[in-house]
């Protein structure tokens, strides 16, 4: 059961993280200092999308879900809704370029409504 939560937690985060790589840009609105955490983690996203890597938060993942005694992703409500927005179905190396390009092209608007927002305000 241990190894089941901690697996369900990791995904979570996974999860968190991917959603922090899109939109965290808007967060730098209100707190500066979320810039110096969430460019480097969108260029980590993008470096792991362009490079045909899996991220290592899968592998953990999985080595916890056999840990506890679980074949897979099945089961559960979180395994269910969660696992097929993170691990979508045929996955290939050009889709992950699209996905780079697409983390990285959002996040050049997202900063990009940031710094003139802020323009505007000084």
């Amino acid at each position: 059961m241990l190894f089941q939560s901690l697996a369900d937690l990791v995904l979570v985060f996974h999860l968190c993280f991917i959603l922090f790589v899109l939109v965290g840009g808007l967060l730098i609105l209100r707190w500066n200092w979320v810039l110096w955490v969430h460019l480097p983690a969108v260029l980590w996203v993008a470096a792991l999308e362009f490079g045909g890597w899996i991220c290592p938060l899968t592998p953990l993942e999985n080595w916890l879900r056999h840990s506890g005694g679980e074949a897979g992703f099945s089961g559960g409500f979180i395994e269910h809704y969660l696992v097929p927005v993170i691990y979508p179905d045929g996955l290939t190396l050009s889709i992950q370029w699209y996905l780079g390009l697409s983390v990285v092209l959002l996040n050049l608007g997202l900063y990009s409504f940031v710094y003139s927002r802020r323009a505007k305000i000084m």
